[in-house]
């Protein structure tokens, strides 16, 4: 689950590709340079649409990997069941030691730990970020520093798509039409990277302590929209560039596209605040239950915790004695691994302790009630949350599991 540095690999294995960018050609018997950032237009489709997802909450992650594809193919049920059969894995793994099995102290200790592919914030691990794109595409993510990973890759410049992580930020690189953008869902728009500057920009980041991670040329990525059309069902509208405005510097406001509704939504580049909020909140300017608060010097960590002090208070009412439905939901046995419509989610007790446990699809979220109350073995009330940010889920107890999409989830409970 750690990244082990490992001999590097050397990036440029063809520096003659990157001279060629800046040969001189003549246009009307005038000499001219080619611009490192520009490409040979006849590699270039007249038109081509950029995806760019901008920050929800923590979930960089996640919005890597769609940019990296082009579309919101991944999302945190998704990825969070992917990192739920990870860490099941890993335990079932761990309980095999000679050494006391689950009652060793170094599985004990793991569970404590709780999941090692996702935290609270919405965090993915490598592990959950390679298990979707090869679930769904087929596609490796190897580190690039890891050796003989880059023997059958004759340029850096071949490869169509990058991964790069520090700590808990994730961000993708992608070629689109011969030209490289990068997809930093923390930046108000894709900027661009030249050919000529790609492993100058790649030997920085790695500087700069970001692991880099890329696809293989040997498997194509999915191919770009190249029309609104062709966009639709594959991510908001407002997360759509046009690569001419782009590559000319136009803003979204500036964009020969400006009149139409895919560049006037009014909460681009605003993300999403922990606190579900929305960015344009009297609390995005650090007032918060009427004491004004500076985010402007504050850490990610202390910006975490102080929206999710705000959702605590704010979002989440005193709880309430146990409502008359939920008496009236006998907990079921716990369905086999066989049985089909099942989902799997996972709990952290109000007792502290952790869980996993199957429910049918169709179980009413009553049931997941029920569960607790026996698991804990008490008649207290209690409140769970589920989602990000985490929302008391009381309101849902009438719908079922699927329809309050809790497959995956990560339960809280208190």
């Amino acid at each position: 689950r750690r990244l082990q540095d490992v001999p590097i690999t050397p990036i440029i294995t063809h520096p003659h590709r990157f001279i060629a960018e800046c040969t001189f050609v003549h246009h009307n018997d005038k000499t001219h340079q080619l611009n490192p950032q520009e490409v040979p237009k006849t590699n270039r489709s007249a038109t081509m649409l950029i995806y760019h997802e901008r920050q929800e909450a923590l979930l960089c992650g996640q919005h890597a990997l769609n940019n990296l594809v082009q579309s919101n193919t991944f999302d945190v049920s998704s990825l969070s069941e992917i990192a739920h059969q990870l860490d099941e894995v890993e335990l079932a793994y761990m309980a095999q030691n000679d050494e006391g099995g689950t009652s060793s102290k170094e599985y004990l200790e793991r569970v404590r730990e709780g999941s090692g592919n996702v935290d609270p914030s919405g965090n993915f691990s490598i592990q959950v970020l390679r298990a979707a794109l090869q679930n769904m595409y087929q596609l490796s993510l190897p580190n690039i520093r890891q050796q003989d990973a880059m023997d059958n890759v004759r340029d850096i410049t071949d490869i169509e798509g990058f991964i790069c992580n520090k700590q808990s930020h994730w961000f993708a690189i992608r070629k689109i039409n011969g030209r490289y953008w990068n997809l930093n869902s923390t930046s108000s728009a894709p900027t661009q990277i030249s050919h000529f500057r790609l492993a100058v920009e790649i030997e920085s980041f790695q500087n700069d302590g970001y692991h880099v991670f890329f696809v293989h040329p040997e498997v194509a990525l999915p191919a770009p929209c190249k029309s609104f059309e062709e966009s639709e069902g594959r991510g908001m509208p407002q997360y759509w560039w046009k690569e001419e405005d782009l590559a000319s510097g136009l803003s979204h406001d500036k964009s020969t596209t400006a009149a139409t509704n895919h560049w006037r939504s009014t909460n681009v580049g605003a993300g999403m605040r922990l606190d579900g909020k929305p960015a344009s909140s009297s609390a995005d300017n650090g007032i918060i239950n009427g004491s004004h608060q500076s985010t402007s010097n504050m850490t990610e960590e202390e910006m975490l915790q102080m929206a999710l002090a705000a959702s605590m208070e704010q979002n989440f009412p005193e709880m309430k004695e146990t409502e008359p439905e939920e008496e009236h939901i006998q907990l079921t046995p716990e369905p086999s691994t066989l049985d089909a419509g099942t989902v799997r989610i996972q709990f952290r007790l109000p007792d502290g302790t952790r869980a996993i446990r199957r429910f049918y699809g169709k179980d009413p979220v009553g049931m997941v009630y029920a569960f607790v109350r026996d698991r804990c073995n008490t008649d207290k009330s209690f409140e769970l949350r589920a989602g990000f940010p985490p929302k008391d889920i009381s309101s849902q107890k009438t719908l079922t599991i699927e329809e309050a999409k809790l497959n995956g989830e990560s339960i809280q409970g208190r």
